[in-house]
């Protein structure tokens, strides 16, 4: 049987390894953290594109089939779940090519406010204290905190480049297949926000543990030289604190939260309403 694949994408410290950890609970369901996948579909797309000499004969049935091999190949070795939800933060910016290869596919964003995004990651960096983190490209861009969270917010960069990108998907034609999941609202109430998403994937209900969540990718967060990256706490739950971001810096990013006001997209989303979660379709 061919198994059916989602997306899980959206802003980075925003949920998106704990949401796989819940759903990898489910039997049926194949979560991870992000996948290699979109890297090697880029590669594919360039090596096919008219920098390359003999692109002049390649259709464009032949470059789907192509793109949709990697998919194939990847999960054919790695899973026998029926379902496969493949994640990276590319994916908003492909909702185009998903819908050629993966029609009915879902696009699960995880979304948080960018301030505490900003806050997240220097409370890492600030943590690893004596490792130089590679999430930076010289000296100067680790200097403070205001050129760190300048680095981070450029367009290219870990926060900028997927911030555009979901405005992209947000207010994009193929918007009615994302559903964005505040990540506050994952933590503060899982079940709910769970079952919501399980409406939205037109799959059964599942019981998930709450309490005891497994997740870990230290190797790979010991490259970046950022250790914690990827860890999830063993309970879902909400943690409220102060921030460690300067007022200012807060104010500014706290600003960039567009999916609050979503009366120019078909996206669905998870939103807050007097503590009470819910799924609206605009």
């Amino acid at each position: 049987m061919t198994p059916k694949i989602h997306f899980i994408s959206g802003l980075p410290r925003s949920g998106s390894t704990l949401l796989s950890a819940l759903l990898r609970q489910n039997p049926r369901f194949h979560a991870n953290m992000s996948s290699p996948v979109g890297g090697l579909v880029n590669t594919m797309l360039n090596a096919m594109s008219e920098d390359n000499e003999f692109s002049m004969f390649l259709s464009t049935e032949q470059k789907q089939a192509l793109v949709l091999g990697i998919f194939s190949a990847y999960y054919q070795s790695q899973t026998d779940k029926s379902i496969i939800f493949d994640t990276n933060r590319l994916w908003c910016s492909k909702l185009p090519l998903i819908n050629k290869l993966f029609p009915d596919a879902k696009i699960i964003c995880c979304v948080r406010n960018v301030a505490w995004i900003m806050d997240s990651i220097e409370k890492l960096i600030r943590k690893n204290a004596f490792d130089v983190s590679r999430l930076f490209n010289n000296t100067g861009e680790r200097a403070t905190v205001y050129t760190r969270t300048e680095a981070l917010g450029q367009g290219g960069r870990l926060v900028g480049f997927a911030h555009n990108a979901l405005k992209e998907a947000f207010y994009g034609e193929y918007s009615s297949s994302l559903l964005l999941v505040d990540y506050d609202i994952l933590t503060q109430a899982p079940e709910n926000t769970l079952s919501l998403i399980y409406q939205f994937l037109d799959q059964e209900p599942y019981s998930h543990d709450f309490e005891n969540v497994h997740y870990e990718a230290s190797e790979f967060d010991n490259r970046l030289h950022t250790q914690g990256l990827h860890h999830v706490r063993p309970k879902v739950e909400f943690q409220p604190r102060s921030t460690i971001l300067p007022p200012d810096l807060f104010t500014q990013f706290s600003r960039l939260s567009f999916w609050q006001n979503p009366s120019n997209s078909l996206a669905n989303v998870i939103v807050a309403q007097s503590s009470v979660s819910s799924a609206n379709k605009t």
